[in-house]
């Protein structure tokens, strides 16, 4: 468990900050940048629960603290000291998620069109969340190119958008309050 007893240290005021490994980096460096993201991608969840259902409120509530997990094991290298043993995404958190996905998924319509973000106020946060956890997955693919580190973290990231997109559906009346796209609707 984490105990916080100082929220300021002035470690970072030179412009670095310490690694799960203990290691400083820049704050611009790539694995910050890739964690800091999921940590906005949490934000914007947190956003999205104040309009949810009780049913989702608790799916969110999960992946929230599963985006804590994340943060946690990429902050800490895989090649790096303090390494073994560190707290990393397991299969069994994307599976969730799959699981998820596929009950929500079999009680909506297929999809004719794109869809706007929008419908309600909790579907439209979902999509912003999406948005950002996309971006997330973007960071940590390119980090995963860079240095070796734990592939069910990206693995994780792909599915929570996709669980976000069909849980955007769920709440928007199962899809009824969607917004379609129509291509070229305004030429």
């Amino acid at each position: 468990m984490v105990r916080l007893t100082r929220i300021y240290t002035r470690g970072g005021d030179a412009g670095e900050t310490s690694l799960g490994s203990g290691g400083r980096v820049p704050k611009h460096a790539l694995r910050v940048a890739a964690y800091g993201t999921v940590d906005e991608a949490n934000a914007a969840i947190g956003i999205a629960r104040l309009h949810a259902d009780t049913a989702a409120d608790e799916m969110l509530g999960r992946i929230q603290n599963d985006l804590f997990d994340l943060g946690a094991d990429l902050c800490t290298p895989a090649d790096g000291r303090r390494a073994a043993g560190a707290l990393r995404i397991a299969a069994a958190q994307t599976e969730r998620l799959e699981r998820e996905i596929d009950a929500m998924n079999a009680t909506l319509a297929p999809l004719d069109s794109f869809i706007l973000p929008g419908g309600s106020p909790a579907a439209a946060y979902l999509h912003l969340a999406r948005t950002v956890v996309r971006r997330a997955e973007r960071l940590v693919s390119e980090l995963a190119a860079a240095e070796p580190l734990n592939l069910e973290a990206l693995k994780y990231l792909n599915r929570l958008s996709d669980h976000l997109f069909v849980l955007g559906r769920h709440v928007n009346e199962r899809g009824t309050r969607d917004v379609l796209w129509q291509p070229g609707a305004n030429r």
